[in-house]
C-alpha cells in the first residue's frame, strides 16, 4: 500500500524560510515500487500516452465476518482505507521514471477502484496499458 500523500511530503521551516521535501517512507516506497517493477520485467518506462487502472484492497479485518452480518453488502465501508486520490498521487510519482516517463500528460486514463478487503492483505493492483498514437490524416489538414 502506498503512504498517505500526508506522510510522502515533509516541510520543515526555519525561521521565515519553509522547504517541502519527499520523507525517506515516500523514498522507500518508490524503491519497492521499483523493485516490482523490475520483478514484472519492466526494464524502462513507457513512452507515450498510457492508460493506468489502479485496484486498492484494504486490509480485511479480523472481526469482518461479524460486520459482514451486521452491516450487509456494505460491511467494507466501515473498513479503514487510505483515500483513492491520497493513494493515486504517491502512486504515480512512484512509477515516474520506473514503469511511466511521467505522470502528467501521458496519463490519458486513470480508473481507480477501492476493492472488497479480500484473505490477500492489504495491496494495489495495477495495470499500464500503453495507448496507440493518434494518426492525423494529411488530407484533413488542407493544403
Amino acid at each position: 500500500m502506498p503512504p498517505s500523500a500526508n506522510v510522502y511530503w515533509r516541510t520543515t521551516v526555519r525561521g521565515s524560510f519553509a522547504s517541502t521535501y519527499v520523507s525517506k517512507e515516500a523514498k522507500d516506497y518508490k524503491e519497492k515500487v521499483g523493485w516490482i517493477c523490475k520483478a514484472a520485467g519492466i526494464r524502462a518506462p513507457l513512452a507515450g500516452r498510457v492508460r493506468i487502472n489502479v485496484a486498492l484492497y484494504p486490509a480485511r479485518p479480523l472481526d469482518w465476518a461479524k460486520r459482514v452480518k451486521k452491516l450487509g453488502a456494505t460491511w467494507d465501508d466501515s473498513v479503514r482505507c487510505i483515500d483513492l486520490d491520497n493513494a493515486n498521487k504517491v502512486l504515480l510519482d512512484s512509477l515516474k521514471g520506473i514503469a511511466i516517463v511521467d505522470d502528467g500528460w501521458p496519463v490519458r486514463s486513470l480508473h481507480c477502484d477501492r476493492m472488497e478487503p479480500d484473505e490477500h492483505g492489504a495491496r494495489v493492483v495495477l495495470t499500464i496499458e500503453q495507448i496507440a498514437q493518434p494518426v492525423v490524416q494529411g488530407e484533413l489538414l488542407g493544403a
